[in-house]
């Protein structure tokens, strides 16, 4: 019989037995029974940081065996970090062997965009692909082999991004046009960037699914569900009531978040 999670070093929920009888506005962490979930935040290009995550993943299960488990990585693998090619093999070879949910984040929404050419090409996807020229994208570009020097200007651009188009593997176009915007498990509702505070969690725009700070950020309000995300970075993976902020900057710190989440624990498994 698996070990149960009453040895497992723990973070428990923040709610007495007062906040339950009066009926607390806090939504309770809850995974589903027999379930642990691994979030991991923004990868960023870092496969050496990835490699390690998977590494105590793979540890914190023998120390904790448990019946079932899921991975969610909850988008931006790519960009400002070197190996954005290894991170997206690293996460195709993740797959094949647990079950992982790979949630797209802004960085993999300007990749795809940039992949469209010709008469598909419209306005926003247009703008998007400048975007992402000057954030991080040309050490995606170089970890594919497109030797780039310096920042290209915007009228050199489409040229670099022709010569991605023809390198870019097909695995790795279906394994990110697969991923998700989102996924719920329990109470925790894993995403990118966050929500838009007051609009229900099934009526949310796909740009602030991607791109939100604020008002989420500072917001204190019940969501309807515990919002698990990364997308603005912090010193440390940022447990809060209503939300866990996973994305710890690995690209410059070397450090990447994950938080294991069984029944009502939540444990940081490194960040």
């Amino acid at each position: 019989m698996a070990e149960r999670a009453r040895d497992w070093p723990f973070r428990r929920a923040a709610a007495s037995i007062g906040d339950i009888l009066r009926g607390s506005s806090k939504v309770l962490p809850v995974a589903p029974t027999g379930l642990r979930i691994y979030a991991v935040g923004d990868v960023h290009g870092r496969a050496d940081c990835l490699a390690r995550v998977f590494a105590e993943i793979d540890t914190d299960l023998r120390r904790h065996p448990v019946d079932e488990i899921v991975e969610i990585y909850i988008g931006d693998y790519i960009d400002r970090g070197p190996d954005s090619r290894t991170v997206i093999d690293l996460l195709i070879g993740r797959a094949r062997r647990r079950p992982v949910y790979p949630v797209l984040g802004n960085h993999e929404e300007m990749l795809l965009g940039s992949l469209v050419e010709g008469r598909m090409l419209d306005q926003r996807t247009a703008a998007l692909s400048q975007i992402w020229r000057v954030n991080g994208a040309l050490e995606t570009l170089e970890s594919y082999g497109v030797p780039v020097g310096g920042l290209p200007t915007a009228e050199a651009w489409p040229e670099l991004l022709a010569a991605f188009r023809q390198v870019f593997p097909q695995a790795h176009r279906s394994f990110l046009e697969q991923g998700c915007r989102s996924v719920s498990f329990g109470s925790y509702f894993f995403v990118h960037a966050g929500i838009r505070p007051g609009i229900p969690i099934g009526y949310q725009h796909r740009a602030d699914l991607l791109w939100i700070r604020e008002p989420f950020l500072r917001s204190q309000a019940n969501h309807g569900a515990i919002i698990v995300h990364g997308h603005t970075p912090v010193p440390e993976p940022e447990l809060r009531t209503n939300r866990i902020n996973l994305d710890t900057g690995a690209y410059l710190t070397g450090c990447l978040g994950c938080v294991a989440l069984e029944g009502n624990a939540q444990h940081v498994v490194c960040g």
